[in-house]
This record gives structure tokens, sequence and C-alpha cells, in this order.
């Protein structure tokens, strides 16, 4: 088994880590993100949120030696439904032809300025 930490502060102050690599498969945690993945700027824009989300598990992924077309499953936590379709696009573009196993669950957030969460798990190499 492997453990892939971030630096995250949260990781030490919970007990978790990004990501483990065992039985086969990178097990990525739960990842939020309200900055803007171009201009480094918080932002409350779903979207963007999904695109830097999506940067921290391709980091993950990239350090067990895996990436986004090795995901199976996918779930998506967001505190308003509604806001979902946003994303559409932005996911198209990263699983479009290897498109994993997918929930989405309206559910609260640990903070109100995430607007969404993902959690990957995908094979390992």
């Amino acid at each position: 088994m492997k453990r892939i930490f971030s630096g995250s502060e949260f990781e030490k102050k919970i007990g978790y880590c990004r990501a483990v690599v065992a039985g086969g498969f990178v097990h990525v945690a739960g990842s939020c993100c309200a900055t803007d993945p171009d201009t480094g700027e918080d932002t409350l824009d779903v979207a963007k949120q999904c695109r830097g989300i999506l940067n921290i598990i391709e980091k993950a992924l990239g350090e067990a030696g895996a990436n986004l077309s090795d995901v199976v499953r996918v779930n998506y936590y967001l505190p308003d439904r509604t806001e979902f379709e946003a994303c559409f696009p932005v996911l198209s573009a990263a699983f479009g032809d290897n498109p994993p196993a997918a929930t989405m669950i309206e559910c609260g957030l640990i903070d109100p300025k995430f607007r969404i969460e993902i959690e990957v798990t995908a094979l390992a190499p």
C-alpha cells in the first residue's frame, strides 16, 4: 500500500491523505478547491472550482502513476444540484473518451465557499 500526501493542512488536522494506492486501485479522497485555476483567485464559480479540483486529482493520480483515463468511478458532491450542469463541459473534456461510472449527490459541504467536491477511484498501473 502507498499513501500519497498533498501537503494540505487538513490532512494532518483531520487524519487523511490525498490518495491511497491499494488493491489494484488508486483511491483519491474527496477534493475541493475554491481557487480559479487560471487566476489563482478565490471563486464561487462551480465550473472553475471543478477544473481546479480535476487538477488536484490529476496530480495525485500522476504521483500514483495513473491519469484521468484510468478513472473507473467518480462521485460528485454539490450543495446545489442545479449547479451541476455548469460542470458538464469541464467533465466531458476531462473524461469524454474514457467515461467512468458516476454518481452526483446533493449535500452540505464543509465550507459554503466550496460549490463542488469530487472523489475518484482509478485503476493502479
